[in-house]
C-alpha cells in the first residue's frame, strides 16, 4: 500500500520509496480512534534541514514516543521534500511505529509546501476534528498571505498551529509567528543548544493535544508555561 498524497488526496499508483511504502503499510493498520485526540506532526524534509536532521529526528522520535503514551491521542505525520512530495501516514496511536518511519525519512532537495500542509490540516478537521499541528522547518519560499489566510481559517475551526523554527532565518521567523499567532497557536525557536527545551515543548503539546488547554495547565512545568503563555485563552478544549 503506497502513500496518501495530501495535495491531491489520493494514493499515487507507485511509492517514490520503498521502505517508506512499506512502513505506511503498517502504519495504516492503526485506525483512528473516534472522538479521541488527533495531532498532525508535520515537517520540512528538504535539503537545507540535512545538516541537523540527525538531532531533528532524535527530537521528533520522542515526540511519537511520547504522544503514543498519552492516551487517547492519534497522531499523523506529514512531511515533505523533493519536487512537490507531500506526503501523509494514515491516523495512528502507535508512536514507536511512527517513531520507526521518521528515521527511514532522509532530505531532498526542494521548496517549501507548508501551504500544503495547512490545506491538508484543514481537510482533515473537516473530516474530524483536529486537535493540533505541529511543524518543524527552517524556512519558507512560499505566498505569506496565502499561508497566512490557511492559518487563519485553522483557527477559526480552533485548531492551532505550534510551529518550532530550526535556525535563524528572519523570513521564516516572521511567517512562522504569523502562521502560530493567526491559528491561535505558539512559536518557538529550535536549535542544538536548546534540545532539551524543545524536546520538553513537545511533551507539552502533546499534552494539549489530548486534554486541551486545562490538562496543560495541571501538567505544570516550565514548557507548558510557555505554551499558555502564547495560548488565546478564549476556545479552550
Amino acid at each position: 500500500m503506497s502513500k496518501f498524497d495530501v495535495e491531491t488526496g489520493s494514493v499515487p499508483a507507485r511509492s517514490s520509496s520503498q521502505e517508506i511504502a512499506a512502513f505506511m503499510e503498517a502504519a495504516r493498520r492503526t485506525a483512528p480512534v473516534k472522538g479521541a485526540g488527533r495531532l498532525i506532526f508535520a515537517l520540512d524534509a528538504t535539503m537545507s534541514r540535512q545538516p541537523t536532521w540527525d538531532l531533528a529526528c532524535d527530537l521528533q522520535t520522542e515526540m511519537f514516543k511520547v504522544a503514543g503514551g498519552v492516551d487517547g491521542l492519534s497522531v499523523q505525520l506529514v512531511y515533505f521534500r523533493g519536487f512537490g512530495e507531500c506526503k501523509a501516514s494514515r491516523w495512528s496511536r502507535d508512536g514507536k511505529d511512527l517513531a520507526a518511519l521518521m528515521q527511514k525519512i532522509d532530505c531532498r532537495g526542494g521548496r517549501t509546501q507548508i501551504g500544503k500542509v495547512l490545506k491538508h490540516a484543514l481537510r482533515e478537521t473537516g473530516k474530524e476534528r483536529v486537535s493540533a499541528v505541529v511543524y518543524i522547518g527552517d524556512a519558507m519560499e512560499e505566498n505569506i498571505d496565502l499561508l497566512c489566510e490557511r492559518a487563519g481559517e485553522l483557527g477559526l475551526r480552533k485548531v492551532p498551529c505550534f510551529v518550532f523554527h530550526e535556525g535563524r532565518d528572519a523570513i521564516a521567523e516572521g511567517a512562522f509567528r504569523e502562521i502560530a499567532r493567526l491559528s491561535g497557536g505558539a512559536y518557538a525557536r529550535f536549535d542544538r543548544s536548546a534540545a532539551s527545551e524543545l524536546a520538553a515543548l513537545l511533551r507539552a503539546v502533546a499534552t494539549y493535544a489530548s486534554g486541551g488547554r486545562k490538562a496543560l495547565e495541571k501538567s505544570g512545568g516550565s514548557a507548558a508555561r510557555q505554551l499558555l503563555s502564547q495560548l488565546p485563552r478564549q476556545g479552550d478544549s
